[in-house]
């Protein structure tokens, strides 16, 4: 095959390359090392970015969010009680969902590949023009929470509003890198389906 990224040996598609996520550096040995971690990376980092990073952020944000409610706190404490309590439940069902369905996803993906390799390509290059598609949806959402934020931070007085304001503009941080390290992440994903 070369060094070329994508490369198919006899016309099939390589699923030898999409791996066991606890699969052992070892194993990739005399195998096409830029594909196949183009195939575990957009896996991997999926799982990874779920559980280590969106799925404790959504925990801490409730706990947070709850402390807030439940010391009584002023308006100001409330208003940023609000998005942090809303973020933090669609935060932590995100990161569980996406965390813990990773592997049977890949698993399925890997015997859809044996059995029906060209078929199963192509489905497969159609959910990730579909995935990529959205990325200017998520930033334009972001950039709303940001533009809210801080204009109810910044032309408004009540303490309440302010608050709210100062969480919106967390949350479009936090959502802006999240979508960013995964936008990247399908780029070689990509580059492979397409070849």
């Amino acid at each position: 095959c070369g060094a070329r990224m994508g490369c198919r040996r006899h016309g099939a598609w390589p699923s030898e390359y999409l791996i066991d996520l606890n699969r052992s550096d070892d194993e990739f040995n005399g195998r096409n090392h830029q594909t196949a971690r183009s195939h575990a990376g957009v896996f991997q980092g999926e799982k990874i970015e779920a559980l280590v990073f969106i799925l404790p952020v959504g925990l801490l944000s409730l706990v947070f969010g709850a402390w807030l409610v439940v010391d009584g706190g002023d308006a100001f404490a409330r208003g940023v009680a609000i998005p942090f309590l809303v973020m933090g439940l669609l935060m932590t069902a995100t990161g569980a969902m996406v965390g813990y369905r990773t592997p049977a996803q890949l698993a399925q993906l890997q015997t859809a590949l044996k059995a029906t390799p060209e078929t199963t390509q192509a489905a497969e290059a159609q959910r990730m023009i579909k995935v990529n598609s959205a990325w200017n949806i998520y930033l334009v959402g972001w950039a709303i929470f940001g533009v809210a934020g801080l204009a109810l931070r910044f032309a408004t007085r009540a303490d309440f509003t302010q608050g709210l304001g100062i969480a919106l503009i967390f949350f479009c941080d936090v959502g802006l890198l999240v979508d960013g390290f995964a936008e990247r992440r399908t780029h070689p994903y990509v580059s492979v389906l397409g070849s």
